[in-house]
C-alpha cells in the first residue's frame, strides 16, 4: 500500500519520530513522509511511534491508498526529497 504520514509532536520528541519514520518512508517535508509499505511494516511503524508519542499531546495521521498512481501530487517550489537521484 502507499501512504502519506504526517505527525505533530512536542519538540522533545520530533527528532526521535523523524529518525523512526525515515527508516520506513521517504521524507518529503517537515513532519511529512510518503511511500510504499506493507501492512506488517506499517503496524510495526505504528507500534514504535506509539512508544515515542504522548497520546494526550502528540498526533500521527496516516492517509492510505492501494496504489500511488491513484494520487496526484503537485509540487510548487523546491522538492525536498527527489526520489529520482537514488541508484
Amino acid at each position: 500500500m502507499y501512504i502519506i504520514l504526517v505527525y505533530d509532536m512536542h519538540k522533545k520528541r520530533v527528532g526521535k519520530m523523524l529518525k523512526l519514520c525515515r527508516q520506513y518512508l521517504n521524507w518529503i517535508q517537515n513532519s511529512v513522509f510518503e511511500g510504499e509499505i506493507t501492512e506488517v511494516k506499517l503496524k510495526e511503524l505504528i507500534v514504535k511511534a506509539e512508544s515515542i508519542m504522548k497520546a494526550d499531546y502528540d498526533s500521527l495521521i496516516i492517509f492510505k491508498s492501494r496504489n500511488k498512481r491513484w494520487l496526484e501530487k503537485q509540487i510548487i517550489g523546491k522538492e525536498r526529497s527527489e526520489l529520482g537521484i537514488f541508484l
